[in-house]
């Protein structure tokens, strides 16, 4: 089973709502804006599927908190199935469009935004797509849970929830846009 397929819900947790993740997006978008100390040269990335959603809502949040902040300069979906290193063990991976902010990244101070951040391994193949697109100044890691279990040294520099997890368990995110139910995070247990 994969982390997004139905289960019944008496087998999921819930962890975090729809107003838990709302929160949560609410204090990234701010850290993300006194990190960056405004939004000069931010651009945000968001990894398909579930991270590009919640990039959208980061930088939504951004652009009311500053009117400076242009998404459609600054927003942009990074497609990392080419150079992820499980390609051979999954070969029907489907390839999304990568969108590149109408400014590039040359330059810039790059958000990558994740659902979940497990292994590292899809951040170090985020890593290795950017470099096809330019060289920003900086990267900086944005996920909505942390659940732990490294196998790759990354971190994230913005997280909504940690989450300390067994390996056998599934954190799943379900996201309106993609899903078509009601934001939220849910723990499965021996998956």
């Amino acid at each position: 089973m994969t982390e997004h397929e139905a289960t019944s819900s008496s087998e999921a947790r819930v962890i975090l709502s729809d107003a838990d993740i709302d929160r949560a997006l609410t204090r990234i978008s701010f850290e993300i804006l006194e990190a960056n100390k405004g939004v000069e040269n931010l651009v945000i990335l968001g990894i398909p599927r579930r991270g590009f959603p919640i990039a959208q809502r980061l930088a939504e949040k951004i652009a009311k908190t500053d009117s400076d902040f242009s998404i459609e300069r600054s927003l942009g979906q990074l497609d990392i199935t080419m150079y992820r290193d499980d390609l051979r063990s999954h070969p029907s991976k489907t390839l999304e469009p990568t969108r590149i902010p109408s400014g590039g990244i040359h330059g810039k101070n790059v958000i990558l935004v994740d659902d979940v951040l497990y292994s590292g391994r899809t951040i170090r193949a985020a890593l290795d797509a950017i470099n096809e697109f330019g060289r920003p100044s900086l990267v900086r890691l944005a996920v909505l849970v942390d659940r732990g279990h490294r196998q790759l040294p990354i971190r994230a520099d913005h997280v909504g929830k940690n989450l300390p997890t067994a390996s056998d368990e599934t954190v799943r995110v379900l996201i309106s846009e993609i899903d078509g139910v009601s934001d939220r995070v849910e723990i499965l247990q021996g998956e």
